[in-house]
């Protein structure tokens, strides 16, 4: 009669089992702690779908001559909208409170290595996207008779989520380099005239020239171009933001440009607030 021996799982096998579930805790914990508060489930997925209403349905059934309308556009902009606040107050206004109540510190104390903190809130921040373009397309498609092809939806899904994702390094020097108390004030400053002057509200072409000079020197004028790229084509992005047509590697620079400039400064803030608290 043969004997099973026991299986011992290695060293490095155990580790990696460690770290998954310390990960998948802490996504989970960071996903309970956001849907458990209603303000924050309003003001991510319920404020972008009413702007959309109030702002989009208006003009949403002009149509373009290759078949867009104004309504999926503007369910673009608003969309947009959307993740930026999702960015700079889940990974900018979040971290920074975290930071005054010493919630970091704990963290750093406990056996999880650093990095599973953030990608925690990365991931519990594209649960929490996804939620908003879902509620937001379902609104377009109801309300203001938005259809597109199975591939343009697809494609407007995922350049928004990669480029909310982009901009993510944005929220992290915002909580990083802002002090904890005056935080939510500055991510209001911040992503508020960033959409207006990005066009998310208001085609850019009907925007005070300044406005229209300043755009492109913005990150977020960059997304908006890319996403509204993959809802129509050139010519319909061009009636529409009453801007001449553009090519999608040039925004696509500058997002991933941002990302590496913002992603210095939050590493910068990061390593400072280390320093600080080893005084």
């Amino acid at each position: 009669m043969s004997q099973t021996t026991p299986r011992c799982l290695s060293p490095t096998s155990q580790a990696s089992g460690g770290l998954l579930k310390m990960l998948a805790t802490q996504i989970r914990t960071e996903f309970l702690s956001n849907w458990r508060v209603p303000e924050f489930l309003i003001g991510v997925a319920a404020i972008p779908v009413m702007l959309f209403m109030m702002f989009g349905l208006p003009n949403a059934r002009v149509t373009f001559p290759d078949g867009t309308t104004v309504g999926a556009l503007m369910m673009a902009s608003f969309s947009a909208y959307g993740l930026l606040s999702l960015v700079i107050f889940s990974f900018g206004v979040d971290i920074a409170n975290e930071r005054g109540r010493g919630w970091l510190r704990l963290v750093r104390a406990t056996p999880m290595p650093g990095w599973t903190y953030f990608v925690g809130k990365l991931a519990m921040s594209l649960l929490f996207a996804s939620l908003i373009l879902l509620v937001l397309f379902a609104a377009a498609a109801l309300f203001a008779g938005v259809r597109l092809p199975p591939m343009r939806w697809l494609a407007t899904f995922g350049t928004l989520l990669v480029g909310g994702l982009s901009l993510s390094t944005l929220g992290f020097a915002l909580g990083y380099l802002a002090r904890p108390r005056a935080a939510s004030t500055l991510g209001n400053l911040i992503y508020l005239p960033l959409s207006f002057a990005s066009g998310f509200f208001f085609p850019l072409g009907q925007l005070p020239e300044f406005l229209r000079t300043l755009a492109p020197y913005l990150p977020t004028y960059h997304y908006g171009r890319l996403v509204w790229g993959a809802v129509g084509s050139p010519e319909a992005v061009g009636l529409f933001t009453g801007l001449a047509p553009t090519e999608p590697w040039l925004h696509t620079l500058w997002l991933a440009g941002s990302f590496v400039v913002f992603g210095a400064l939050a590493l910068w803030g990061y390593r400072r607030d280390q320093g600080q608290e080893g005084v």
